[in-house]
């Protein structure tokens, strides 16, 4: 960005902080902590909340905003909804996308299902959101700032859990029905009960849509036959738990995944496909026999299949169709396993301090068919210790200082802190902090990608594409984040300031030499990434029905402070919400919207400098109003805007740039009934 940009950007932010001051904005996220503390049965359950109250930033988005504003699927009401997440889906729902918290890379977020890791063993850049419906949520966790001792590697700008329906007493169902301009149609139903010492749960989902055209007319070849974006998403889960005693649960789920999700190109494309399965089985025994000390442990398993189909069309000499089709691959597979095992202990042992000492295994393995990666395992074991001061020693001020030895099986062991703390000036006023620092291991690929071809068979690579380095160490990150906040009867803020610098800096495709045979691979450079960032979160609630609320972020996410923004982190992001819920009336409306400032889409392309918005609305009829009506449009104002460029060839010679597209306007209907 120019300089005459960076102060066009302050005054758009200026004028969005005077508008902040005169239209107030919802409480959201924190309204829920309260409900999430009676309800949590377990100590893993309570760590971001117990985070939050040691200095660390956390928004919590429930189910219940994201239903009513009529978002089926989880990218979306990210993409909406959480302050300092930008999200950027590449063609709309169940796709890609291209995430950064706090200016952070895609590859710095760990994401988590019920706690479970879910980032893609293969590609850390990989965002895991295309495959994951809204229906079947309670809650969506948001800690930001380096997560590195309770989560581990790629924690490093922060930590997304996806929580799934909680298991409770009463008897409790809900079905729904929608449809959708993109000829989209979705259902859902759940249903939780219990009897004697048994509660049980089970929820299933279906998405589907043929999807809308991903880019302008102009960038599409006369060779692209299938030209629309679609997609089909199958969810089913299962929950068992059991009390054992008094203190003592047993809690058993899985999540099965079904998926077929086209991939959209401008050109040659006769059918493109990712036919994706998706299974996470836990089961984690609770011991809570008394204040002063509490246990989980907890295994799971996680695996991820793909098979990858892509034919095209046939062109001649002069580029023209000829009405053949070229198979380039037949259901290739990628995929990786997942499994470990996790133990966490919180224990008291005298006044004013409690602590917290945890054991955490991770075995995976994955290949890839298509990008070749030979099938390869790797192991991960951990420490961690976390002393915590309680009220008892200071009652307004609380401190926590952790610490995380990992040791990998392959690659050089890392160790991590953090100091956090939380101090409340007075019964308004607060500040928070943390410092610390985070790593994060390298993929599959950087480690075990073979792309080199061996023709003749006498041990001489004839030619290579890349290959994978063994030897490459985890990024090493340091961070700081500290915030002022103040709470007031109809209006609350948080300013928050944040520094990460990374170290060995993971490079990829560095031009290396094989046997006399020029290719490419991976290597820790000297290069450091450096983050400079603030962020506004304010709400505001106005009375008679009416709030609002309205968060700002700008970052400057550098290579070795050299003034180039990093591809994909845009410089500045606005998100404002103006609610209504009439006052005892079954009904509501919302208008929430995201400004995006510039971003490098690609080495020396810029894009961004856009406003999307969405227009909802809801009605509660019936008996107990169970029965409910949501209308959503999406992209209430059509905004054309891109979410990626890449490079093309066209059918009668050279190369182009094309974007994707976002989604276009979009109306989307939903009736449900609770039961």
């Amino acid at each position: 960005m120019t300089r005459p940009d960076r102060r066009s950007a302050c005054a758009a932010c200026a004028c969005a902080l005077l508008y902040c001051g005169l239209v107030p904005a919802q409480p959201s996220s924190e309204d829920a902590l309260e409900e999430v503390h009676v309800t949590a049965r377990s100590i893993e359950d309570t760590i971001p909340l117990d985070l939050a109250e040691y200095g660390n930033r956390l928004e919590v988005l429930p189910y219940g905003e994201i239903e009513l504003k009529g978002y089926t699927e989880v990218s979306q009401a990210l993409q909406m909804l959480v302050p300092g997440l930008h999200v950027r889906p590449k063609n709309g729902a169940f796709d890609y996308v291209d995430v950064s918290l706090q200016g952070s890379r895609r590859e710095e977020i760990l994401w988590l299902i019920d706690g479970v890791r879910i980032n893609n063993r293969l590609y850390n850049g990989t965002s895991p959101l295309d495959t994951i419906p809204s229906h079947m949520i309670e809650r969506i966790e948001v800690l930001k700032g380096g997560q590195g001792i309770f989560y581990g590697t790629q924690s490093v700008g922060g930590v997304v859990n996806i929580l799934t329906r909680t298991l409770q007493d009463e008897p409790e169902g809900a079905a729904g029905l929608g449809v959708n301009s993109n000829d989209g149609f979705n259902a859902h139903a759940y249903y939780r009960g219990s009897a004697g010492p048994h509660r049980f749960l089970a929820y299933a989902s279906r998405d589907e849509a043929d999807g809308f055209q991903p880019y302008r007319d102009e960038d599409i070849q006369p060779s692209a036959a299938d030209r629309e974006r679609g997609y089909e998403v199958n969810v089913g889960g299962l929950k068992y738990g059991v009390n054992l005693g008094e203190s003592t649960t047993l809690t058993v789920q899985y999540q099965r995944t079904d998926n077929e999700l086209d991939f959209a190109r401008p050109m040659l494309n006769a059918r493109t496909t990712n036919e994706r399965s998706e299974d996470i089985l836990m089961a984690r025994l609770d011991y809570l026999p008394s204040d002063s000390f509490g246990l989980y442990v907890k295994a799971y398993y996680h695996d991820w299949d793909t098979h990858y189909t892509r034919i095209y069309n046939v062109l001649d000499d002069d580029g023209n169709v000829t009405g053949d089709q070229r198979v380039v691959n037949d259901r290739s597979f990628w995929g990786y396993e997942d499994y470990g095992l996790n133990a966490m202990a919180e224990f008291r042992l005298h006044r004013g301090f409690e602590y917290v000492a945890g054991f955490d295994h991770q075995r995976y393995s994955g290949e890839d068919d298509v990008w070749r990666i030979a099938d390869q395992e790797e192991e991960v074991n951990a420490l961690y210790l976390q002393v915590r001061t309680t009220p008892e020693l200071w009652r307004d001020t609380r401190l926590a200082f952790g610490v995380r030895y990992n040791r990998p099986d392959t690659i050089a062991s890392a160790t991590v802190w953090n100091f956090s703390g939380r101090h409340e000036i007075n019964d308004q006023w607060y500040v928070q902090g943390t410092l610390g620092t985070s790593f994060r291991l390298p993929d599959a690929e950087a480690l075990f990608l073979n792309e080199i071809y061996d023709e003749n068979g006498d041990g001489v690579p004839d030619f290579f594409f890349s290959v994978g380095n063994p030897d490459l160490e985890p990024e090493e990150s340091r961070n700081l984040n500290l915030g002022v906040g103040a709470e007031f009867d109809r209006f609350r803020f948080e300013l928050t300031g944040y520094v990460r610098e990374i170290t060995h800096y993971i490079q990829s495709y560095v031009p290396v030499e094989i046997a006399g045979v020029e290719g490419e691979s991976f290597t820790n450079s000297d290069d450091e990434v450096d983050v400079v960032g603030m962020e506004l979160i304010t709400a505001y609630d106005l009375g008679q029905g009416w709030a609002a609320n309205l968060s700002v972020n700008f970052n400057e996410s550098e290579l070795n402070e050299d003034g180039v923004q990093l591809t994909g982190i845009p410089e500045s992001e606005v998100k404002a919400g103006l609610n209504y819920q009439a006052p005892e009336r079954p009904w509501g409306a919302s208008l929430t919207a995201v400004w995006v400032g510039d971003l490098n889409a690609r080495p020396g392309v810029e894009r961004g400098d856009y406003l999307v918005a969405d227009l909802a609305a809801w009605y509660r009829f019936g008996r107990s109003e169970r029965h409910r009506l949501s209308l959503r449009l999406e992209n209430l104002t059509d905004e054309t805007y891109a979410t990626r460029v890449d490079v093309a060839s066209a059918d009668r010679g050279g190369s182009y740039f094309y974007n994707s597209l976002g989604t276009p306007r979009t109306l989307h209907l939903f009736y449900a009934f609770g039961f």
